[in-house]
């Protein structure tokens, strides 16, 4: 009996370009099958992989949950006797498919290339120039005022109680980037739950779980063990990489409560209490969880910078701008952050409100560009995950078959 198979060789150039080029040395000796946790002796992964990938069977690949769960340890990479690198094979695959499922598409296929870099950069620095600019708060405030308000007035100021100036400006751009994110997410984790789920057997049980069983069952124990990185310890060439991983994440955390707090501060309980607006208070203990947080996430990156560096210059790891570009946009943040911060604590608008610019441009950067750039493993990891605990449950596995 014969097998028709179709290859995309359109799908094969655009793993190589994304980090995937040595795809070819694999002669499936599994080797890396043996070296991988994830494996079992139905599912030999990537060892199976490599094969869907090396015969351009894209739909095999971008549905399979596999690929999603892989950690991208390099232990599959160091024991390879052929150079194939199947770790940096699988991530190419994900760079892919989260180019394939973003929206909108061009600005996801803009993310893919490094030769598009200023045009992402020139976006939202556009935006937030302009903003500026119609806002009539584009001039430089005195050292007396900066000490007092900060950056409160970067957009300008009114005495409207109910919604201050400068969040109003902020939220134009911030909101509208998050908005765009969260969709695409949104339409990108529909479309993969539904592949993942045609991988499902014909036979399974008809049976789906209530949004509540879901959420229990299924999500919140994916979320728990996300946080607490269990399966970075499992790797072993490179299992140092949750000394950047865990500060970074728990940074985000830590931001997004002083976020939280910021909100209800100024926008909530300032419409009572107009005091309550300003800069948060060196004193406030959620000043510092938000300065801790920054020095995390500083932390973090430059470990992750320099891990990653650290294979490259080994031939552990090909440069390629889909493993470099988020990291650029949050040592960005970081940076920009705390140095606007400190330039605020010395009195130096100037500097000041640079640093400031900057730093709401890649704010603004790291929220739109998420859903197409390596750091959208934290939405489809998270999914994946789930999606393996419900194949293995009594909800898609039919116990008489078993």
């Amino acid at each position: 009996m014969s097998i028709n198979v179709q290859p995309d060789r359109q799908f094969i150039a655009s793993l190589k370009e994304a980090g995937g080029d040595a795809l070819k040395k694999c002669y499936q000796c599994a080797t890396c099958s043996v070296a991988c946790p994830l494996s079992t002796d139905g599912s030999p992964f990537p060892r199976r992989e490599m094969i869907y990938a090396q015969w351009g069977l894209k739909d095999k690949l971008v549905n399979d949950p596999n690929v999603f769960l892989c950690h991208q340890c390099g232990d599959c990479t160091a024991m390879c006797p052929r150079g194939a690198r199947p770790g940096d094979v699988m991530g190419a695959v994900r760079a892919y498919v989260y180019a394939e499922l973003g929206w909108p598409k061009f600005l996801a296929r803009m993310c893919a290339s490094q030769d598009n870099l200023w045009k992402l950069i020139a976006i939202p620095a556009t935006v937030v120039l302009l903003l500026w600019l119609i806002s009539g708060g584009m001039h430089l405030p005195s050292a007396q005022e900066f000490a007092t308000a900060g950056y409160q007035h970067f957009f300008g100021h009114w005495d409207w109680r109910y919604l201050d100036r400068n969040v109003m400006f902020i939220d134009m751009f911030m909101l509208a980037a998050l908005a765009i994110a969260v969709w695409s997410f949104y339409k990108g984790t529909v479309t993969l739950w539904r592949g993942m789920a045609q991988s499902l057997p014909r036979e399974t049980v008809a049976y789906r779980p209530t949004l509540g069983q879901f959420l229990k069952e299924f999500l919140w124990p994916s979320i728990v063990e996300i946080v607490q990185h269990k399966r970075f310890d499992e790797c072993k060439e490179n299992n140092d990489r949750i000394r950047g991983h865990k500060p970074l994440m728990l940074a985000f955390i830590g931001l997004f409560m002083v976020t939280c707090y910021s909100v209800i501060k100024n926008d909530v309980f300032g419409i009572v209490f107009p005091s309550l607006h300003g800069p948060i208070s060196m004193l406030n203990p959620v000043k510092w969880l938000a300065n801790i947080a920054a020095v995390a996430m500083i932390y973090g990156i430059v470990v992750l910078w320099q891990n990653r560096k650290k294979m490259e210059d080994a031939g552990k790891a090909r440069y390629t701008f889909y493993d470099w570009f988020y990291i650029w946009i949050i040592a960005a943040v970081g940076v920009t952050g705390l140095g606007a911060e400190l330039l605020r604590l010395v009195h130096l608008p100037l500097p000041g409100y640079f640093f400031y610019f900057w730093h709401l441009v890649s704010v603004a950067m790291m929220f739109l560009y998420l859903p197409y750039s390596k750091f959208a493993h934290l939405v489809y990891r998270t999914e994946a995950y789930a999606f393996d605990l419900y194949r293995k449950s009594a909800y898609a596995k039919n116990p008489l078959n078993s």
